[in-house]
């Protein structure tokens, strides 16, 4: 029966997807068309926007793992694109795993590898990224590229500068704690991880100081989904969330594939039977897992 029931989910995924691709219209950008000197990290800049007559006029960045690329995450796009949104995820350098910072002494070290890559400053000794590669500067030129190229995407740039207060930054593993550390910079409208933040010093038993900081969006809009088995420690990525949103009592709720989420909560949890328990948020039998996280970070 639970074979059959999954079997049903999976179909339902596969045709979203299906009519998702056929209405969401996609771009791939190389970087270097965006600003000379660029270079391309995997594959090029991937971009969608919504169908004619579903338009929310908000933007959701999806900031892929450790080594992900944007092309792989043209399925996950057209689900947010089919919502409503305009979505981009970005290339940009992501070669060095966050848990590099995991064991060491030095308790900035967290800081400075999100720094590094979120501006391009020089103050991580695990990680090496200028100022024009940094991924604030290729989501930004990104932005203004589109802008150029389709009036649609125009409300999301003005002057040269990103809208960030119509931006819900998204996501997975090393993404997430990017989205998190966006939340922290800018005044967003949401903030969604996904199998992240891996931010936690063992050293120190707590999690890193800049989860902890106060940020310039509002702590009800950080939502995360997290899998009891993730091989990064969901205890670890439960105190990062915790610690990123200020709640002195970690209060998560557990959700499965066709089941409605429980209203109210901001830590979402599975303990679905994967083989990749660290990429399955990002299956799309959740789907109605994000719709309820994005639609809940948005509406505060």
């Amino acid at each position: 029966m639970h074979k059959i029931k999954y079997q049903v989910l999976v179909l339902s995924a596969l045709l979203f997807s299906a009519v998702s691709h056929a209405q969401v219209k996609f771009r791939a950008i190389a970087p270097g068309e965006t600003q000379e000197g660029l270079r391309m990290v995997h594959t090029p800049h991937l971009a969608a926007e919504p169908a004619a007559g579903n338009n929310r006029h908000q933007l959701f960045v999806m900031i892929p793992g450790t080594n992900g690329k944007a092309a792989d995450f043209r399925t996950i796009d057209s689900c947010f694109a089919a919502m409503g949104y305009y979505v981009i995820t970005p290339d940009y350098v992501n070669t060095v795993i966050t848990t590099a910072c995991s064991k060491s002494e030095d308790s900035t070290c967290f800081d400075h590898f999100r720094q590094e890559i979120m501006f391009g400053t020089a103050v991580s000794d695990k990680v090496e990224v200028d100022s024009a590669n940094s991924l604030v500067n290729r989501v930004t030129k990104l932005l203004v590229y589109l802008a150029v190229q389709d009036k649609g995407w125009r409300e999301f740039v003005h002057k040269g500068k990103v809208q960030w207060d119509k931006v819900i930054a998204g996501g997975h593993s090393q993404g997430a704690g990017h989205a998190a550390y966006f939340g922290k910079q800018f005044r967003l409208r949401g903030v969604l991880m996904f199998s992240g933040p891996q931010d936690y010093l063992q050293y120190f038993n707590a999690p890193a100081h800049w989860q902890r900081e106060q940020g310039r969006t509002p702590v009800n809009r950080y939502y995360a989904f997290l899998h009891t088995g993730d091989p990064f420690n969901y205890q670890y990525q439960v105190a990062d969330v915790s610690a990123v949103s200020h709640q002195a009592v970690t209060d998560t709720t557990m959700v499965q594939p066709g089941m409605p989420v429980r209203p109210g909560k901001s830590i979402l949890v599975t303990d679905v039977d994967r083989k990749d328990k660290h990429g399955s948020t990002l299956g799309t039998e959740f789907t109605a897992v994000w719709k309820y996280m994005i639609s809940s970070a948005t509406s505060h």
